[in-house]
């Protein structure tokens, strides 16, 4: 994992971070507090072996994250304060009143000044809050992690890829393995898209947890995973691509109390001298075909 990787994972906690003030509009700094502290314990969870170098982990979160929602906090805050502000007005502008004879004219304009300031200060709150959003997803444009799962994306792939075809004679073999998860329009049709989202973290997690370190997996898209294996036999590649579908077989999913069950296809192919990474995917992509169309949940090769 890159530092650029990492920021795009940190910048995602922030992005939900902003979605929970917005959402909430009885937000106390308790709460936000307690969503940074979530947060951070997932960035300290990331494996090290993940990142090139710990120190650039500590600078991404030093430099980037704490550095953006404090402005996001600082926001929140100058806002709740201003609020305070307009509602002791508020307050004043009544007990002013008391018993009195109530100046009707005067009264309103009062209350029209405060709804004023109360306008203002919202519109200031939100277009700090869309400025950083849009930072955000500026830095998840040019990321190579996939924001869901977590694993490389499509990007990273073909970089990769681009970078063993120019090498054309690599000193070892390289498999690659397109995996698609059966019946998933299916699983998403009927449990919902959060369900087919926590499936695809749920599947990224075995894989991880399933294949060495100098082994890379991607998300291709959609349902799709891409895992490259380096310096393993034909045999050796096969039998983990047979032990992956037994892993995603026999560990099933449990989300709001209900199990379910997930197979998965897998097409694999290996790189040939002259291949270039349109011809490597198309081949192993056309395995994958094969393994859908010969019953699922199995491996099929294509090597030439």
């Amino acid at each position: 994992m890159e530092k650029n990787d990492l920021k795009a994972l940190i910048e995602e906690i922030y992005e939900n971070l902003l979605e929970r003030i917005n959402s909430d509009e009885k937000a106390t700094k308790g709460q936000v507090i307690g969503y940074l502290k979530d947060a951070i314990e997932v960035v300290s969870n990331i494996n090290d072996k993940d990142i090139d170098s710990i120190e650039h982990a500590k600078e991404a979160f030093n430099n980037s994250y704490k550095e953006i929602v404090k402005q996001s906090l600082t926001s929140y805050k100058n806002t709740n304060e201003k609020f305070g502000e307009l509602t002791q007005l508020n307050k004043e502008t009544i007990d002013q009143c008391g018993d009195k004879h109530i100046n009707l004219e005067t009264l309103t304009k009062k209350f029209n000044e405060i709804q004023t300031h109360m306008t203002q200060e919202v519109k200031k709150a939100n277009e700090v809050i869309s400025d950083l959003t849009s930072k955000v997803k500026v830095l998840e444009q040019t990321s190579n992690l996939d924001p869901l799962t977590k694993v490389l994306n499509r990007r990273a792939l073909m970089s990769y890829l681009k970078e063993v075809c120019v090498n054309k004679d690599i000193p070892y073999t390289l498999h690659v393995l397109m995996i698609d998860i059966d019946n998933f329009k299916s699983i998403n049709d009927n449990y919902g898209h959060i369900t087919g989202d926590k499936i695809l973290i749920f599947i990224s997690n075995i894989l991880r947890k399933a294949l060495r370190d100098g082994d890379k997996i991607f998300r291709f898209g959609g349902e799709e995973f891409t895992i490259i294996l380096n310096r393993n036999s034909d045999e050796q590649s096969e039998a983990i691509a047979n032990r992956l579908l037994k892993l995603i077989s026999s560990n099933n999913l449990i989300y709001m109390g209900q199990k379910i069950s997930i197979t998965a296809s897998i097409g694999m192919t290996k790189f040939i001298k002259d291949d270039t990474p349109d011809s490597l995917m198309s081949r192993a992509d056309k395995a994958l075909y094969a393994s859908k169309n010969n019953g699922k949940n199995m491996v099929s090769k294509v090597c030439e």
